[in-house]
This record gives C-alpha cells, sequence and structure tokens, in this order.
C-alpha cells in the first residue's frame, strides 16, 4: 500500500479511537504563527464540511502544559514536533504527523541593513541588539538556540557571545501581551529594545502591517535550524477531527498553508 493510503487508513481508524462525543465544533490548540492560516484553514473547511472550528493561539510548549493540566481540545497544531511527541508519549495524543514546515527569518530595522549575505555579521555586531523568542515555552526560540550552535560551529565563541545578548521578548508566560496597542515584538523595536528580531518568515506579513519599515532577511541554509510543525489528534477528540487533520495534509489545505509563507510537506509533484 502506498504512503498516502497508509495516511488515509491510519486517519480512518483513529476515528473509531477518539470517542463519540459531538460538541459544536472542533477545538483547535494551535502556535501562535499559525494564527492567521488556521482562520483560513478554518474557514475553507467549514464551506466544505459545515463544520465550524474554534481555536485558541499561544506559544507551542505552554499549550502543552495547558494540554497536561486537563484543558480539553480535540487538535494540537505545534511549530515543532516535540511537544506533539511528548504528549503522545504521555497518552494524551493518539496519533502525530508532521504538517507543514517554516523558515526562520531575521526582522531588522533600516539601520542595520541585515541580509542573508550578513547575517551573521549583523548578529555579532555589538552595537546591534538582539531579540528572540523564549526557549522550551517557544519553539521559535529554541531553533533560534541551536542557530546560535551552528553559528558558533563556523565561528567559535559565536554561541557565548550570541546567548548573553539575545533578549527575550516574546513567547513566554509572561512577554505576549501587547505593549502600548503594538506587539511585543513590535514595541521592542519601537521603543529601541532590539534592532533585530529572530522570528519566523511566515510572520512577516503581521510584522510589517503594524511597522512597514522592517526589512526581513532568510537564515542562510547553513545556519539554518527547522522549524517543523507536528499536528496531533488528543485523546478523546471529536469524531471529526481526523477528517481536519486529513484537510490540513491535503491538496487543498498544503496550499492554503503555501499562501501564508509556510512550506508544504505533502503536495503532490508539478504535473500529477
Amino acid at each position: 500500500m502506498r504512503t498516502g493510503g497508509l495516511l488515509l487508513l491510519a486517519l480512518f481508524c483513529l476515528a473509531l479511537m477518539t470517542g463519540t462525543a459531538t460538541a459544536d465544533t472542533v477545538h483547535v490548540l494551535a502556535a501562535g504563527s499559525l494564527r492567521e492560516v488556521m482562520a483560513a484553514i478554518g474557514d475553507r473547511y467549514q464551506q466544505q464540511t459545515a463544520t465550524a472550528i474554534s481555536g485558541a493561539f499561544g506559544p507551542s510548549g505552554l499549550l502543552r502544559e495547558r494540554i497536561e493540566k486537563g484543558e480539553h481540545a480535540d487538535l494540537f497544531a505545534s511549530a515543532d514536533m516535540g511537544q506533539p511527541l511528548q504528549l503522545q508519549s504521555e497518552g494524551r495524543a493518539v496519533r502525530v504527523v508532521m504538517f507543514t514546515r517554516n523558515k526562520l527569518c531575521g526582522f531588522a530595522t533600516q539601520k542595520v541593513g541585515l541580509t542573508t549575505a550578513n547575517f551573521v555579521d549583523g548578529l555579532l555586531d555589538p552595537a546591534v541588539k538582539l531579540g528572540t523568542s523564549t526557549p522550551k515555552a517557544d519553539p521559535g526560540g529554541d531553533y533560534t538556540w541551536a542557530m546560535f550552535h551552528r553559528i558558533d560551529a563556523l565561528r567559535p565563541g559565536s554561541y557565548a557571545i550570541l546567548d548573553k545578548k539575545a533578549q527575550q521578548v516574546v513567547g513566554g508566560p509572561t512577554n505576549n501581551a501587547p505593549v502600548g496597542g503594538k506587539g511585543p515584538v513590535v514595541a521592542a523595536f519601537a521603543n529601541g529594545r532590539i534592532d533585530i528580531f529572530i522570528g519566523y518568515c511566515s510572520g512577516a506579513k503581521r510584522l510589517q502591517s503594524q511597522m512597514p519599515e522592517l526589512q526581513a532577511a532568510e537564515v542562510s541554509h547553513a545556519i539554518a535550524t527547522g522549524p517543523e510543525y507536528g499536528l496531533a489528534v488528543l485523546k478523546g477528540a471529536d469524531p471529526r477531527t481526523p477528517d481536519l487533520a486529513l484537510f490540513m495534509l491535503s491538496p487543498d489545505g498544503q496550499q492554503i498553508f503555501a499562501q501564508h509563507g509556510f512550506s508544504p510537506v505533502t503536495l503532490p509533484a508539478p504535473g500529477h
């Protein structure tokens, strides 16, 4: 049986494993970086199935903790594979699959002149103030610190410099709220706290809508780390949840991810 057939069979079996209770909506807990794309996924899915999707968003590590503490969700969409796999190992998720990829970008003020070519020099510049997400609570921070290690392999001593100068301005338990009507990252730029922020490339539109002058530079392949997003169908989920997961993995769903700056993982090859 081909891989696609195995996936369909697995998710069909999953529908039999996740219980019979029916709610008004399928409830999703999703990484904050998925906010816009999950809204689009939910709209399209509801048009096709008449099933509504409700969602709550936040740092993936903190969402995992909420599930562990008993908060109900049917589907967990994380910005990494580690959080869903941990829930599976604990018996809280019945199936985990990677559903999309992202890339890391540096967002910088114009005075920095950040590009992919001078990316490492820009981060290491003593005059440049660096902002990041929060490791452990938010996979964006974990990917960033993994990148610091890769930079260190190319330029020994860099990790200690970057680890010391990095300011965790978003993605933790206490730093996600707007500041003066601005998102925490844009607020950090606006008050001069940071000159560069390391985040997901898919977030460029959101950041630049609040601060159009921000420039984005993609991390080079030599130091890139992830990001790989994991989807978990949770134990006791609404019976319609596996179908939503399948939709997210379908060509229609993957095209929506591509339109929002993500890298699809299951689109057929061109011409097929």
